[in-house]
């Protein structure tokens, strides 16, 4: 149930699930690694003459909250393309390690953003941390996560210092030359540098605004921060050459959800083990029998705030971009509490997010359409 004091406005009937194949996040490297053969509908169609590429990923830029600030965001909203989808979860390691990789979830295997390892043992994807702390020994990313980036192809990635040497840039970087930045300023320099030594994709980084959007919400910080990123693209496009073009897209968008959090019904968490995953795409993982009667007690007790499904109904229905291999399935809970109006889900035993504002995770518009822009010199 809500917690007392709070409403809820706004539910989508149902999920949106990830367009693979045919416009999502996993099929963004390909297409611009393969581009002079040709470019599918959902590419702007000039990528196919571009020189070069840079690939800039905003985290948490979702298309409808750029489309309904289109005056502080000018140099954005002026490059062509339109929405593709994000991943399910639309959650950061998850959505990254999709764009990196060139590949879905279902392959990859980081599926969520707290993702269960063993029994008992839950791995935080972006600390890389286990409750007995750093993890990196204990489950190794190379081993966790063993694709290499872009698809093995040489491309540079332009990120913030302080992620090198990290558990998550590991998995999902692996391969990848990294050109650290310590201020937003210093991203189209090290852009220019890396286009003028000829390198055909450069791929870049920048996790200020869900930055903002966690910590204040929708409201003065966010529109100054869409402003400061909107002058970033801006002065990226300013250091192409001619001929090189620059694309922008985003891991997922984002809600708010401020403090409408969710207890579930002590009827379901009775059957309840633990949790993973987030407050937005909780995993339930019960005791032996009780996903069908889980799944009924979510729809019938929270069916106007939640979707819930079986493991085996979501890997059935492509939610995750195909068959998993059985350690990847062994990652998933029995049943999948996703946030279909803006609310988060409690899980006693997640710490350090109670207190943010927007979230991300489920599968609705706000959450899974992210941009495909691009502008070319």
């Amino acid at each position: 149930m809500v917690l007392p004091g709070t409403s809820v406005t706004t539910q989508e009937a149902l999920p949106l699930l990830p367009a693979f194949g045919a416009g999502s996040l996993p099929d963004v490297v390909p297409a611009l690694l393969d581009r002079r053969a040709g470019t599918p509908s959902w590419v702007p169609a000039e990528l196919a003459g571009a020189r070069q590429v840079v690939l800039l990923v905003i985290d948490g830029l979702g298309w409808n909250q750029l489309r309904e600030r289109p005056a502080l965001a000018p140099t954005l909203t002026s490059m062509t393309g339109g929405p593709i989808t994000s991943v399910a979860p639309s959650t950061t390691a998850c959505a990254l390690a999709s764009i990196s990789l060139g590949v879905p979830p279902a392959v990859h295997g980081l599926v969520g953003y707290r993702m269960v390892m063993s029994e008992g043992t839950i791995l935080n994807l972006l600390r890389w941390r286990t409750s007995d702390g750093d993890a990196r020994l204990a489950w190794p990313p190379e081993e966790v996560q063993p694709l290499t980036s872009f698809r093995g192809h040489d491309v540079p990635v332009v990120t913030q210092s302080l992620y090198a040497g990290t558990g998550f840039t590991t998995a999902h970087l692996s391969g990848a030359r990294l050109r650290g930045w310590r201020t937003p300023s210093g991203i189209a320099i090290t852009v220019r540098h890396l286009l003028q030594e000829g390198n055909d994709l450069v791929y870049a980084y920048y996790p200020g605004l869900d930055t903002v959007a966690h910590e204040y919400g929708f409201g003065e910080h966010y529109d100054a921060e869409l402003r400061a990123v909107d002058a970033l693209v801006a002065s990226i496009a300013d250091a192409l050459p001619a001929g090189a073009a620059l694309v922008v897209t985003a891991d997922h968008g984002q809600v708010e959800v401020d403090d409408r959090v969710v207890h579930l019904d002590p009827a379901i968490t009775a059957a309840v083990r633990f949790q993973s995953g987030e407050g937005r795409f909780r995993w339930l993982h019960v005791t032996p029998g009780a996903s069908d009667d889980t799944v009924a007690g979510v729809r019938e007790l929270h069916g106007d705030v939640a979707w819930a499904v079986s493991r085996e109904q979501a890997i059935d229905e492509g939610w995750f971009g195909g068959a998993l291999a059985p350690h990847v399935a062994a990652r998933l809970g029995d049943v999948a509490v996703l946030a279909s109006a803006p609310v988060a889900f409690y899980d006693p035993d997640e710490t350090g997010s109670s207190s943010m504002r927007c979230r991300h995770g489920s599968l609705t518009a706000d959450e899974m359409l992210v941009p495909l822009l691009a502008r070319l010199s």
